[in-house]
């Protein structure tokens, strides 16, 4: 069965260049409309160009329909207008893919506050800023897709990129409770953690794997995430074809008592506490808690 975006209007940040650009270019592909945003800046944030009208050129040569915007996502009134401006020409907003994005890589002992709030600011606070100017829209539908873009770097670490996984984990736990909040109205929430040579990631790759890692590769991945029957509530990994699937695990633990409710018990029963047999995945945060109470029990 194919995957189409037929009435669909889609809105991808940062979609001027690399995982945007191929979002938006397929997603066009298959039937949507797209709001090309981009502010044109480099990865550092800094500069602009013409780079969102470039890709809406391309995706009207090829028969789609799509539109430029030039919108900051750290500003959450430019972000309304937006969505005001896709509504006004095509009726409404189904699909929000939060790519838009930058660098500013150091060690945390040189790193300037600054630059941690900054990088902070455009992937946490940029994507909870698009998302609400379309959240109204999405539930008066009943029916939107959104996609959080979070990092390896974020899941598991990266020197160099405390900042950058900051923000990228905070993703991954905003999804996690608006997906919460948005099923009764169908809006499925999910998370991509790509890996693809990309201008962010050009140096960060040799040329053999950078050419591995094309953004194209990725795709797939975003729009089943983003697809009419797609699952929610997911972080989802995805890299030069190959995809997996990520999970913020449980423990059972171990219920403490008497004298070993204490750091020194913590340290006697450390294997117990941290052996992942019978670890579950809760569906939200009441889970540790009904985890906790079954403990107790002696379940």
């Amino acid at each position: 069965m194919s995957i189409r975006f037929d009435d669909k209007v889609a809105i991808v940040t940062g979609a001027g260049g690399g995982l945007g650009r191929e979002y938006a270019l397929e997603l066009a592909r298959r039937g949507a409309k797209v709001v090309v945003n981009d502010l044109g800046g480099d990865r550092t944030g800094s500069g602009a160009s013409d780079a969102a009208h470039k890709v809406v050129e391309e995706i009207k040569a090829a028969g789609g329909e799509a539109m430029a915007n030039g919108a900051s996502v750290t500003e959450y009134d430019q972000m309304v207008e937006m969505v005001a401006k896709a509504k006004e020409a095509w009726g409404g907003v189904h699909v929000l893919i939060n790519n838009a994005g930058v660098l500013r890589d150091k060690s945390f002992a040189k790193m300037d506050p600054a630059d941690f709030a900054f990088v902070v600011q455009v992937h946490l606070l940029g994507s909870a800023n698009a998302t609400k100017a379309v959240w109204e829209t999405m539930r008066e539908q009943n029916y939107g897709r959104i996609l959080m873009t979070a990092s390896s770097t974020g899941l598991y670490g990266n020197f160099g990129q405390t900042n950058y996984g900051a923000a990228k984990l905070g993703l991954a736990g905003f999804t996690k409770s608006l997906y919460l909040e948005g099923a009764k109205n169908n809006i499925k929430v999910n998370t991509l953690a790509p890996v693809a040579g990309t201008r962010m990631t050009e140096d960060l790759f040799p040329e053999q794997l950078f050419q591995a890692f094309s953004p194209d590769k990725v795709v797939p991945a975003a729009l089943y995430l983003v697809s009419e029957d797609a699952p929610t509530n997911q972080i989802v990994g995805a890299g030069a074809g190959v995809f997996q699937a990520a999970y913020v695990t449980l423990t059972p633990g171990v219920a403490l008592s008497g004298d070993e409710l204490s750091p020194e018990g913590i340290a006697k029963h450390w294997a117990e506490i941290t052996d992942r047999t019978g670890e579950i995945v809760p569906d939200s945060g009441a889970g540790q808690s009904m985890m906790i109470g079954k403990k107790l029990q002696g379940n």
